[in-house]
């Protein structure tokens, strides 16, 4: 996917590093850059990087995949609807989701005041400097809002206690070429 498309319609992106969201207008050139858990990470033609989330996928001329349509607010709320919509959320850097990562310390789930529920993730990142930090909380903040039942969100991003390869799963450690009979891990580092 490295051909320049134009938005078919205004649309809504968080801009990366900062995790600010703003509108993108109709017209505005861009290059898909990687496609991963129903979300697009795209730069413009004056090298911005922003991330569309795949509700949004029409407004790059895609068809909106199946898995974000039936991800809206039809059906019942369960614990394993917030995990399925974590697992959809993707470093934009690193191709694993940010449950593989370990980057998921916790997940509480409480019943709100006026009926629903609140969600509260504690997550971290892979580095005290990690840039993507505000891109990846407003990724879980969108999808695990989007959950039927859910009235709130809230993202913690914590440090303590910092995060290490020993975190991830085994399936995201054999992806990263990590060694899994627990011998020397390399440093994770990031693609720039």
């Amino acid at each position: 996917m490295t051909e320049l498309i134009e938005l078919k319609r205004d649309c809504e992106a968080i801009a990366i590093p900062s995790g600010l969201r703003q509108l993108l207008p109709r017209g505005t050139t861009l290059r898909v850059l990687q496609a991963r858990g129903g979300s697009y990470t795209v730069s413009s033609n004056i090298l911005a990087m922003y991330r569309i989330d795949g509700t949004d996928a029409d407004a790059l001329g895609f068809e909106v995949p199946a898995a974000v349509k039936g991800a809206g607010q039809q059906g019942s709320f369960s614990e394993q609807l917030v995990w399925d919509a974590l697992k959809a959320v993707y470093d934009p850097e690193i191709p694993v989701n940010v449950v593989d990562l370990g980057l998921i310390y916790s997940c509480a789930i409480a019943a709100h005041e006026q009926g629903g529920k609140i969600v509260t993730i504690r997550m971290a990142m892979t580095s005290p400097g990690c840039g993507m930090s505000n891109v990846l909380k407003a990724d879980v903040e969108s999808k695990i809002q989007r959950l039927p039942e859910v009235r709130e969100t809230h993202v913690e991003v914590v440090f303590d206690p910092p995060w290490n390869p020993s975190r991830m799963s085994e399936a995201a450690r054999l992806q990263l070429g990590f060694d899994v009979q627990g011998g020397d891990v390399p440093r994770l580092t990031r693609i720039s």
